[in-house]
This record gives structure tokens, C-alpha cells and sequence, in this order.
């Protein structure tokens, strides 16, 4: 009787210390920039993106080299005006001073119209791998049974200890190798 007292007592205690155990709720953690980066639609973005602000970044440029050359070409005709040419050369110089006005207003339009251009295509290519990545995160998180999982990459969480890092889980239901190395951030001129 002592020993099938005992052994209901170590039953309880089982059951509550497995109650106790499944009422505790696990944490995990990933670094989101790091999986969005390692992906294969992430690096042909970026080239993508690379390729556009190349292309705008030479247009803009094709621009400032024209206002160069005409802020030249007026400057060397203040060099050469005297009394004796100053009544043609007066209204050349004026002339220039506005076309070098209007470049310069061409130059600040395109500059804001590229950078929306680079931001708009950015979001166009980047809000889908963004949410296929938060796809596999709530995939992989359910799987594993978590309760919480925070992105170490973006919120301000300044300690963390424990929980599981979910990262190489998430890469790995993405198809991306558990090593890839994110590409670099793009850096825009």
C-alpha cells in the first residue's frame, strides 16, 4: 500500500512538473535582415537596384557635365567682355545665366524623381521577399512551438540570453544554405 502511495504521489508529481513545463511558454529569436539578405531574390534585387541607380545616377551626370560646360562658356565670355562687345555679350550672358538656371532646376527634378524611382522599385522588389521571409518565420515558429519570437536585427532589445535562435531553421525552409552570407546593403549615391 506505502509503495502505491508513493507511486501515485510520483505520478502527480510527474503530471504537474509536465503541466508546468508545457504552461511555460518558449522564446525564440532570428535576425530578419541577415535571412532577408541571404536570399536569391534579395541579390537580384539588389542588382536590379544597382542597375537603376546607375542609370539615373549617369543621366544626372550627362545633366551637371552640360551646366558645367555652359557655366564655362559664361564665365570665359564675362573673361572676354569689354566696353566694345559689352551690348552683345550682355544678352549672351543673360542668356546662359537662365539656361544655367533651368539646368539646375532639370538637375534637382530628376534628382528627386530618382530617388522616388529607387524607392518605389525598392519596395516593388523587396515587400515580396519580405513577406515570403515572414511566411517561413511564422511557419518554422509554429512548428517549433514558439510563443514569441523577436527580430534581433531591428528591435531594441538590448539583452537577450537564451530562447532559440530560429535563423538557420528559417534560412533552411527558405532553401538557402544555413552558411549563405547576406549580401552586402546596397549603398545609393
Amino acid at each position: 500500500m506505502k509503495n502505491l502511495l508513493k507511486g501515485a504521489v510520483a505520478l502527480v508529481a510527474v503530471f504537474f512538473s509536465t503541466q508546468f513545463a508545457n504552461a511555460q511558454q518558449k522564446i525564440g529569436h532570428i535576425n530578419f535582415a541577415e535571412i532577408i539578405q541571404s536570399t536569391a531574390e534579395f541579390k537580384a534585387a539588389e542588382g536590379q537596384l544597382k542597375t537603376l541607380s546607375d542609370g539615373k545616377t549617369k543621366e544626372i551626370q550627362d545633366m551637371v557635365t552640360i551646366y558645367q560646360t555652359k557655366q564655362k562658356d559664361a564665365n570665359d565670355k564675362l573673361r572676354n567682355r569689354s566696353e566694345a562687345n559689352k551690348e552683345t555679350v550682355d544678352p549672351e550672358i543673360n542668356k546662359i545665366g537662365q539656361e544655367l538656371q533651368d539646368i539646375q532646376a532639370r538637375i534637382q527634378t530628376a534628382q528627386q524623381a530618382a530617388q522616388e524611382d529607387l524607392n518605389k522599385k525598392e519596395e516593388e522588389l523587396i515587400a515580396p521577399i519580405h513577406r515570403k521571409v515572414g511566411e517561413a518565420v511564422n511557419a518554422v515558429s509554429k512548428e517549433k512551438g514558439m510563443a514569441y519570437v523577436f527580430d534581433i536585427s531591428s528591435t531594441n532589445i538590448p539583452y537577450f540570453q537564451g530562447g532559440e535562435d530560429l535563423t538557420a531553421a528559417v534560412k533552411t525552409k527558405l532553401g538557402i544554405s544555413a552558411t549563405a552570407t547576406p549580401a552586402a546593403t546596397p549603398t545609393r549615391k
